[in-house]
């Protein structure tokens, strides 16, 4: 692994920890978004669960880089998801800019990571 690797792998695991734990505890933040977004508020619990699990796969890869890979996957999906959730709604660029920077973010550690992908399939 790269420093590069290292220190945006950190980031994320922050990012999707604090994430997770606040779409989970309800925070009036997302709880708006998801309203906003015409998505049922148990689905914000889902949301903030599949995070939270990224995130322990993310912490996991610190000393497994295959986890790295398989948690970009996993957020990478969801974070398309909300992107195809911002762009059903015709949200403006500004609300929907956090879900498509981290989307970015999250293919680029995967393609990083890409190599831990082939020693869990061979």
């Amino acid at each position: 692994m790269t420093i590069f690797s290292i220190v945006l792998q950190s980031l994320l695991v922050l990012y999707y920890a604090f994430s997770g734990g606040a779409k989970i505890a309800g925070a009036k933040y997302w709880a708006d978004i998801f309203k906003n977004l015409g998505l049922p508020q148990w689905f914000r619990v889902v949301t903030g669960i599949v995070q939270l699990i990224g995130a322990a796969l993310l912490i996991i890869g610190y000393w497994y880089v295959e986890a790295v890979a398989w948690a970009g996957i996993w957020l990478g999906v969801t974070m398309l998801l909300a992107c195809l959730a911002h762009f059903r709604v015709k949200d403006p660029i500004g609300k929907t800019a956090a879900a498509i920077f981290f989307t970015a973010l999250i293919i680029i550690l995967t393609l990083i990571n890409a190599e831990g992908l082939m020693l869990t399939i061979y």
